[in-house]
């Protein structure tokens, strides 16, 4: 090509002028690839150094908590969701360093009052915010109060506030206020033995405010304290409220790991579909690459041609498309609130450093769908270049097919996984088979294709002439019928999939809740139960027994299959009183005995067994949800670890390494009229239920995890829907030569739409039977899995819902592709080619 006086960039021009169609669909493929990509990228970068401002501690330079994740060798630390325990002299060790001034302790108790939730400090706290009494004084008396200038309260008012069930009426002595104060909560100061009193902690130590000497600089403070003491987290600036909001460094990680998994997903989509209209581009210009392997032109040559062309489109696609990246996370941010994975208040982090790695990603993935693209007439013998640019290529190779055959068998197996492991992780394994099968139909989709259009044209061709056209031209070209097919059999699979898998798991989670709970009652309280609520709720008349329920978190130690370095996984940890168990709650115990008295013991479900390798009689170690060190021996395995969570200790164990130290609910176990002790109850101002109103242990997790992969399923289909009217409508633009010819010879124009109106019902059929095909194995394998039934429970409206819209969005895409094309008179299209 250079001897003729021809170079590269004189072709890529050419190209790219004369080919604009083609290369429109990559680039809006490239282009919204690069908007999703940035916008999970900033959510990724507010997850290392977003967060939460701070609001009581603004006065404290440096602010000093407990450590709040444990770390995992090769992977993301696991945060806690208990507030970690401060050693018992950090406050004097601390105030004893260079450059620290003075050391203000901080308690948080949790009261309820007549709006809601409250939260108590001692007044020596109220320093960490510069609050100030302007009228009274301080709370010294057992039942005295201060509250904070927004409340409407006044001085000598008597203030109701319940701890744990239990009320008590405080006298207002003092109002205070703040310079600057944003209150999240209402906030009111004790006195600091009332506190000790209510803290099941004793008044101890949660977070320590750290007033630096003259001079000093706190940056310099905070890392000296990092450094002497590498159990505790010192911070500065804007971090402060990290410790301040135990959410906030639990959104922080959420976003990470949610960001950094959304944009693999993502990314591997814009690669399928990024190479797809890629390929029918490629597949347009067949004429052009034959024409140019004949006149010399080399393999190296054709690639670097194809790689120049899509780079160049990409590149500037990539860069516009960052642009609304920026808006898409604040869409995104809003979604993520309203799923309860971050507050309402959480900032973001914006830098541009997620729209460089989004352009870098997007170019790599042009490149490498460039590569595959180019890979057929770059390798053919230029005389089957000529041929096929008129025929178009008869199959596909030998290699494609056997890997497509692995990856298909690859991912049957693993749907198959749990026939023979049960399980949560035996059903994630068949979960990943979706993607595997969907690779496998990529490259396999012509070949499927081809047969199953002949299959049906007999049957087509029987009914009508455009019948016949349609099945013709299906088989004549699978290739561009199968890079049609391929984004709406992905859609279509990968929903059914996302919708099949929480639905299954929410849903088996009832079931085991509903079926274990024999209780009679279910009682709470707005801020929990405490030890006094429950002994209340005991000397009750009509009580048989009170069984307190505590839902919290175990970070446990256990060796992956095939490696020896220990990884650590968090599961939901369940406290319960083992005594009185056998009359309000039923794990259904498969081996050992439910005695779960003392700190040593614990008992696992099914499912943890499997993922720790433990059995009864050995050794459980890892960490409470503060932090704490675990080790107790396994003396029971059951299997309602769905509806019950996986890890079962003694309930005293499991509240003294909470944060509130309180029960979340108590089941009751009525001693005669259950109706008579549910009044009772009610009238003592607790809130009373049947039995069936339990929800499943880590229900709000799972709510939770289920709308973030509702956000996600919409924006990947989203994605997925530009994707399928961007193919259809570039592979309706190149036949516009077909329809003229059809035309010319006789057929009317109303004919020409009814042939691409059964072309498109025939599409839409086939995808839909390769979607719901793909589905299959994995569901099926999930609900073996999760349920232990064959016939995987879906949502059925959600599902047909996704499956009508695809179906739909090709419909309508090809009707107005059709329209499009066949504006131009024929005599002037076929002049306008020769």
């Amino acid at each position: 090509m250079a001897a003729a006086g021809v170079g590269f960039g004189q072709l890529v021009r050419a190209d790219l002028r004369h080919h604009r169609a083609g290369f429109v669909g990559v680039a809006v493929s490239t282009l919204v690839a690069a908007a999703l990509i940035t916008g999970l990228g900033i959510l990724v970068e507010s997850g290392m150094r977003g967060g939460l401002a701070p609001e009581r501690y603004t006065s404290a330079e440096v602010v000093v908590g407990g450590a709040q994740s444990v770390d995992v060798p090769e992977d993301l630390p696991v945060p806690l969701t208990e507030r970690a325990k401060l050693p018992a002299d950090a406050q004097e060790a601390i105030a004893a360093l260079p450059g620290v001034e003075s050391v203000v302790a901080d308690v948080t108790v949790v009261l309820t009052g007549d709006h809601g939730r409250v939260e108590a400090h001692p007044w020596s706290a109220s320093a960490l915010s510069g609050f100030r009494i302007t009228e009274g004084a301080e709370p010294s008396g057992r039942l005295e109060v201060v509250v904070t200038g927004s409340s409407s309260t006044a001085v000598g008012d008597t203030l109701r506030l319940s701890y744990g069930g239990v009320e008590g009426e405080y006298r207002v002595v003092g109002i205070a206020e703040a310079a600057v104060t944003t209150e999240r909560v209402p906030h009111v100061f004790l006195s600091a033995p009332r506190i000790a009193q209510l803290d099941p902690g004793e008044g101890a130590a949660q977070a320590l405010g750290v007033f630096v000497g003259e001079g000093a600089s706190p940056e310099a403070v905070a890392g000296v304290i990092s450094e002497r003491f590498p159990a505790l987290h010192a911070v500065t600036g804007s971090s402060r409220g990290d410790v301040e909001f135990l959410e906030s460094g639990a959104a922080r990680a959420s976003l990470v790991t949610i960001g950094s998994a959304f944009a693999g997903t993502c990314l591997l989509v814009a690669m399928f579909i990024v190479a797809g209209t890629l390929s029918l581009s490629v597949q347009s210009r067949r004429r052009d690459f034959a024409l140019l392997r004949a006149v010399g032109a080399t393999s190296a040559q054709v690639h670097r041609l194809v790689s120049r062309e899509v780079l160049t489109v990409s590149a500037v696609a990539a860069v516009i498309g960052v642009v609304p990246g920026y808006f898409f996370a604040s869409v995104l941010q809003s979604a993520f609130v309203r799923a309860g994975v971050i507050p309402g208040d959480f900032a973001l982090a914006v830098s541009a450093l997620p729209a460089v790695a989004a352009v870098l990603l997007v170019l790599a993935s042009a490149w490498g769908a460039a590569r595959i693209a180019a890979s057929r007439p770059a390798r053919i013998d230029p005389v089957e270049a000529l041929r096929e640019s008129a025929t178009g290529p008869v199959g596909i190779g030998r290699a494609r097919i056997i890997t497509g055959v692995v990856l298909a068998a690859a991912g049957v197996m693993l749907s198959c996984i749990p026939l023979a492991i049960r399980g949560q992780s035996a059903a994630g394994a068949a979960a990943g088979a979706s993607i595997i099968l969907i690779i496998a139909l990529a490259l396999l989709g012509p070949l499927l294709v081809n047969r199953v259009v002949r299959l049906a044209g007999a049957l087509l061709g029987r009914l009508s002439a455009p019948g016949f056209l349609a099945s013709a031209n299906g088989t004549a070209d699978a290739r561009r019928l199968a890079a049609a097919i391929t984004p709406i059999a992905l859609g279509i699979a990968l929903g059914l999939v996302q919708l099949g898998a929480p639905a299954m798991v929410a849903n088996e989670a009832a079931a085991q809740t509903s079926a274990g709970v024999i209780a009679d009652l279910r009682v709470t309280a707005p801020a929990g139960l405490s030890d006094a609520g429950v002994a209340r709720i005991a000397s009750l008349p009509g009580v048989a027994a009170v069984n307190p329920v505590t839902v919290s978190q175990a970070v446990l130690d256990h060796h992956e299959l095939g490696k020896e370095e220990i990884t650590r996984t968090d599961f939901v940890l369940q406290g319960i009183d083992s005594a009185v168990a056998s009359s309000t709650i039923d794990l259904r115990v498969r081996e050992g005995a439910l005695d779960l008295r003392g700190p040593d013991r614990v008992a696992l479900s099914t499912d943890a067994r499997q993922v720790l390798g433990l059995d009864v009689g050995d050794t459980l170690v890892g960490r409470f949800g503060d932090g704490a060190p675990l080790e107790a021996e396994v003396v029971a395995i059951y299997e309602r670890g769905l509806g019950f969570g996986d890890v079962t200790m003694s309930g005293d164990v499991v509240r003294a390494h909470t944060t509130t130290g309180m029960s979340g609910l108590a089941l009751i176990d009525a001693d005669g009229d259950a109706e008579s002790l549910r009044a009772a109850l009610e009238a003592d101002g607790f809130v009373v239920s049947g039995a069936g109103g339990v929800a499943a242990a880590g229900a709000d997790g799972r709510s939770q995890q289920g709308w973030v992969n509702a956000v996600a399923l919409i924006v990947i289909l989203g994605y997925i829907a530009i994707a399928v009217v961007n193919t259809l409508m570039m592979a309706t633009a190149q036949r516009s030569r077909e329809f003229a010819l059809l035309q010319l010879i006789g057929a009317s124009r109303r004919q020409v739409r009814a042939m691409m109106r059964t072309e498109a019902s025939m599409l839409v059929v086939i995808a839909t039977l390769f979607g719901v095909a793909i589905s299959v194995p994995p569901l099926v394998g999930m609900s073996m899995g999760i349920t232990g039934q064959p016939v995987p429970m879906l949502p059925l409206v959600p599902g047909a819902i996704l499956v009508g819209a695809m179906g739909a969005l090709a419909l309508v895409a090809l009707a107005v592709a059709t329209h499009a094309a066949m504006r131009t008179r024929p005599v002037d299209e076929i002049g306008s080619r020769q």
